[in-house]
């Protein structure tokens, strides 16, 4: 992780966040040398996402309290995937 502080920061926004963006980097932003802010690439927010939504699913299914899904009859329905 790439830190650098805000007012150092100001000068290279653009180019800091396309390192991000486009480089998966994490740029820490800092502010009297503690952290206030980080730049990530959306994508690493989704796969974040993605992980606590299998971890989550993985432990209702552990726990026994998965609600029912949805038949795939059902879901091709309601897509209107039905006859194709």
């Amino acid at each position: 992780m790439t830190e650098i502080a805000i007012s150092a920061a100001r000068s290279q926004l653009g180019d800091l966040v396309r390192r991000a963006a486009h480089g998966r980097e994490t740029i820490a932003l800092t502010d009297h040398g503690h952290v206030a802010a980080l730049l990530v690439s959306p994508q690493v927010i989704e796969d974040f996402e993605d992980a606590l939504a299998i971890a989550d699913y993985q432990r209702r299914k552990a726990e026994g309290t998965l609600e029912p899904g949805i038949p795939m009859a059902e879901v091709r329905k309601r897509l209107g995937l039905d006859g194709q």
